[in-house]
């Protein structure tokens, strides 16, 4: 019999004691998604068959679900979007490579809003995904799928991407560990863009010692992203039972104003009261361009966006229409067709910002705020080791309630968006339930730029006095 919410260092030990095999496990794990999924959706595809086995890697044998905006090597991927309904891969994303590489199993493509424009996988193409601990809610997004699917126990960990909080921010919703490296941390090669200079890879796991796991896989530099750096990359796991004691914890007050539910900071507050309780000194701080982060996302991710998207013109790849009267007419019917509101209100939002005469009124002044932003974190962490503050101003609200107002979704973003402005590395870590929803409140630590180890150590020990997951 194999045991229900396995995490990889459970799932390992059952293995290598030989209590179940590797193709019983993904066998068990394929079984769960085909009785769930039709409810939950976590899966766009799920697959069959587990590909090759082998005994050697860190994450051998482990079964783990891969958001549907990383390529797979003849697979479907969709992005979540019409335009690519029917598009196979012709090659692997570097991140998949290397789960793969140490000898993970792959269960199949989670869903996620189109493109990953979002914030509570409602914007899919192909219907939301809901959340499995309160079926009526969202799951967060963009990579509410993974979050689902490791909230819901189809998947013993997922990979998910992060534009703005789209790894973070469902991790809070569904109560479990979500994890943004730094940018340049992990190879971008192969992950379908949404604004190149803010995409980031990163697992969703059920504790902070298993994103480490998989962090470890993850690093390294690529040379098919001239982005990722060749910086040594050290064994995560090696020092999570450090001490933190003495380490000095930032908490931006900026982070408990207005639109801050009162459930969601009375759980965080007493998460930093546990902080205070294991030694950490805790300091207020101040990010003074904290209030201009959202604004100068939504013109520059637009602004990428625009160009990004702009391959999928029904020529290339993807959605084409066949009564084009010509070429003009052909690109406009394909991506009216294949594109969905969402990515059609973010291209013209950014094509408006690049036009000629606002590109300086608006995508300009956007990335002058950005390095204000990267400025604001570079003084505060001159005096702090770590920031905290709540990864989403809610808990995860009721399908259908904010599909009709994009602000308020857009809003859902508000903690997570700085930490990819200025490239930094933050997880958010389930910190018990709200008094009023009772659902799942996360708390977010920000840590300096390529500094994961002291970032998870801080998450794994604040995580074991909390107990936040049995």
């Amino acid at each position: 019999m194999i045991p229900e919410n396995l995490t990889i260092v459970k799932a390992r030990a059952g293995l290598n004691r030989g209590d179940f095999s590797a193709e019983e496990l993904f066998s068990h794990y394929h079984k769960k998604i085909q009785e769930k999924n039709e409810e939950i959706f976590a899966y766009l595809t799920p697959f069959n068959e587990p590909g090759p086995i082998t005994k050697e890697g860190a994450l051998a044998g482990i079964p783990c679900a891969i958001k549907d905006n990383m390529l797979i090597e003849g697979t479907r991927t969709t992005a979540g979007s019409k335009i690519l309904e029917n598009y196979i891969a012709s090659y692997t994303a570097t991140a998949v490579t290397k789960l793969k590489k140490a000898g993970a199993l792959i269960l199949g493509k989670t869903n996620l809003d189109e493109f990953a424009m979002g914030s509570s996988t409602e914007n899919s193409a192909y219907g939301p995904t809901k959340n499995p601990l309160d079926t009526t809610r969202i799951p967060g997004g963009s990579s509410g799928g993974s979050a689902a699917a490791v909230a819901g126990d189809l998947a013993v960990f997922a990979l998910g991407s992060d534009t703005g909080g789209s790894i973070r921010q469902p991790a809070a919703m569904c109560g479990i560990v979500g994890l943004k490296p730094t940018y340049g941390r992990v190879s971008r090669h192969g992950l379908i863009a949404m604004a190149s200079s803010f995409d980031q890879i990163g697992p969703l796991t059920k504790t902070v010692e298993d994103a480490a796991i998989v962090l470890n896989e993850l690093c390294d530099h690529d040379i098919f992203d001239s982005t990722t750096v060749n910086n040594e990359v050290p064994d995560f796991t090696t020092t999570l039972n450090d001490s933190i004691k003495g380490l000095t914890v930032g908490v931006p007050k900026e982070f408990f104003g207005t639109g801050l539910s009162a459930e969601v900071e009375e759980r965080v507050k007493s998460g930093i009261a546990k902080l205070k309780e294991l030694g950490c000194k805790i300091k207020e701080i101040s990010l003074p361009n904290f209030e201009y982060a959202l604004a100068a996302y939504y013109i520059a991710v637009p602004s990428e966006i625009s160009a990004n998207l702009a391959r999928f013109d029904g020529i290339r790849y993807g959605h084409s229409v066949q009564n084009g009267e010509n070429l003009i007419d052909t690109y406009f019917k394909s991506r009216t067709e294949g594109l969905g509101p969402e990515p059609v209100r973010r291209i013209m939002l950014g094509a408006y910002a690049l036009s000629s005469g606002y590109y300086d009124t608006y995508y300009l002044k956007a990335q002058k705020v950005r390095a204000l932003i990267k400025k604001d974190f570079d003084e505060a962490f001159k005096k702090v080791d770590v920031i905290v503050g709540p990864t989403a101003p809610h808990t995860a609200f009721k399908i259908g309630e904010k599909v009709s107002d994009p602000l308020a979704l857009y809003l859902e973003d508000i903690y997570t968006v700085p930490l990819n402005l200025a490239g930094l590395p933050g997880i958010s870590i389930p910190c018990g339930l709200g008094s009023v929803s009772k659902m799942p409140v996360g708390l977010q630590i920000i840590g300096k730029p390529f500094d994961e180890s002291t970032l998870l150590r801080v998450a794994h020990q604040l995580e074991q006095a909390l107990k936040s997951r049995t």
